[in-house]
């Protein structure tokens, strides 16, 4: 999946612990797309990469708007956001996300 990001060149792309912090998942990955187009395309993709390299659906929310999508990979939640979106809901800090608990995403 971060991969996936990676290849489709996302911005700021930082994965959250959740274990222990909620039941919904284990981890959190939030990353941004330029424009709507971008952060669309992304959602399209993490799809069917985890549909082909794991026999599985995911649940997506907030196509076609695009402005921010959620993908429900069941262990693993990713929100795609454009910049101004992503700042204005700030999941990060309602997360109690600090520098030292995230796992930098790479790769």
């Amino acid at each position: 999946m971060l991969r996936s990001l990676d290849d489709d060149q996302a911005q700021e792309v930082v994965t959250i612990p959740l274990a222990g912090k909620s039941s919904i998942a284990d981890h959190m990955v939030i990353a941004s797309g330029r424009s709507t187009r971008q952060v669309a395309s992304m959602a399209q993709k993490i799809s069917e990469r985890i549909k082909k390299e794991l026999g599985r659906n995911v649940r997506i929310e907030g196509l076609p708007v695009a402005d921010w999508v959620l993908i429900d990979a069941d262990d693993v939640i990713v929100h795609l956001f454009r910049p101004e979106v992503r700042t204005f809901y700030n999941l990060e800090r309602m997360w109690a996300f600090e520098e030292s608990n995230a796992a930098p995403a790479g790769g």
